[in-house]
This record gives C-alpha cells, sequence and structure tokens, in this order.
C-alpha cells in the first residue's frame, strides 16, 4: 500500500463518473439522429472516460504498481479510441448523411459545461501519479474537444457540407493518441520504477 487515498480525490471521481454516464446517453442519441461522427465521437469518449473513472476508484488505496497498471489500461484505451475516431470518419467521408448543425451545437455546449464542471473537479489532481494524471487528462481533452464540436457545428451550418464534422472528428483522435502516448510513457516509467526499488 502507498497511503490512504485522498478522500476528495474518491469523491470527485464519484461525481465526475455520474456526469460522464449521463452525458454518454444524451451525446450518443444526439449524435445518432444528427449524424454527427463527432457527437457520437465524443459520446464513446464519455463512455470510455466512464469506465476509467471506474478503474481508477477500483484502484484507489491499492499499490504504485497496481495503479500504474490501471494507468497502463486507461492509456492503451485512449490510442484505441482515437484510432476508432480515424476509421469513423473515414468511413462517413465516403458514406454519411449532413450534420445536423443546431443539434452538433446545442449538445456540444451542454457537453463543455459539464466537462468544464469535471475538469474543475480534478484540477487540483492533475499533477499525482500516472493514474490521477489520466482522468485529469481525460476531462481536459473532453473540454476541447466539445469546443470543438461547436465550431465543426458552425462551419457545418454555414458551408453546408459534413467536412468540418470530420475534421473536429481527426482532432479529437489525435488529442486521444498524444494523451495516450503520455499516460502509456509515465506508467511504464512508473512500473520500471517499482521494479528497480524491489530488486
Amino acid at each position: 500500500m502507498d497511503g490512504a487515498p485522498d478522500p476528495r480525490f474518491r469523491r470527485a471521481l464519484w461525481i465526475v463518473l455520474a456526469i460522464n454516464m449521463a452525458m454518454f446517453g444524451v451525446e450518443m442519441v444526439s449524435g445518432l439522429l444528427a449524424h454527427s461522427v463527432s457527437l457520437q465521437a465524443d459520446a464513446l469518449d464519455f463512455l470510455g472516460d466512464s469506465a476509467n473513472y471506474i478503474l481508477t476508484l477500483m484502484v484507489l488505496g491499492m499499490s504504485m504498481r497496481w495503479r500504474s497498471g490501471a494507468a497502463l489500461v486507461k492509456g492503451a484505451t485512449m490510442g484505441l479510441f482515437g484510432l476508432w475516431i480515424i476509421g469513423q470518419a473515414t468511413w462517413n467521408l465516403y458514406y454519411g448523411a449532413l450534420p445536423g448543425a443546431f443539434v452538433m451545437g446545442s449538445i456540444g455546449f451542454l457537453a463543455l459545461v459539464a466537462n468544464v464542471a469535471s475538469a474543475g473537479l480534478l484540477y487540483a489532481f492533475r499533477s499525482g501519479n500516472a493514474n490521477m494524471r489520466s482522468v485529469w487528462l481525460c476531462s481536459r481533452n473532453d473540454a476541447i474537444g466539445n469546443v470543438a464540436v461547436m465550431l465543426a457545428a458552425g462551419g457545418v451550418f454555414s458551408l453546408g457540407a459534413a467536412w468540418p464534422d470530420l475534421v473536429v472528428a481527426l482532432v479529437m483522435a489525435g488529442l486521444a493518441l498524444s494523451s495516450s502516448v503520455l499516460i502509456l510513457r509515465q506508467a511504464t516509467g512508473e512500473l520500471r520504477g517499482q521494479a528497480a526499488a524491489a530488486e
């Protein structure tokens, strides 16, 4: 064990988990109805974040090895999420319908409010171990993605074209992949440090 978990961090995680689960449902339904890849991608990101928060709650209070291992899983999940978005954007480039700009903008704003609140709750824990840092990066990426979705909605509305939605989806994929690399590097370093200390 590496000390008792911070009860403030645990409480913040439970609140953020509830917000993310609610927003997954709202954004997925809205994204499907509006034919928006960026909304669907953001919805799946909410779902992935929810799973990550559950995993984080499970390993709180366990040894650093367990927490770093959980961060490895989360880093890999972020990477897979980024690759999925690229695939979905490519598919919609050829077969997708024109997204609904009003739904994209309004749901994107609602998601932004949810993610800014989540990021605010987790801000104090952004410099912790890889496990704690990963939950902060999840919320930060989501807030950036929501602003991008709203910009894409403006582009879809003004241009009458789907490509702004696809561009935003690819930006979100880039964020997910870069965060994946950061978390995997830190978690791997922590695990190596633990192994060296045990020798």
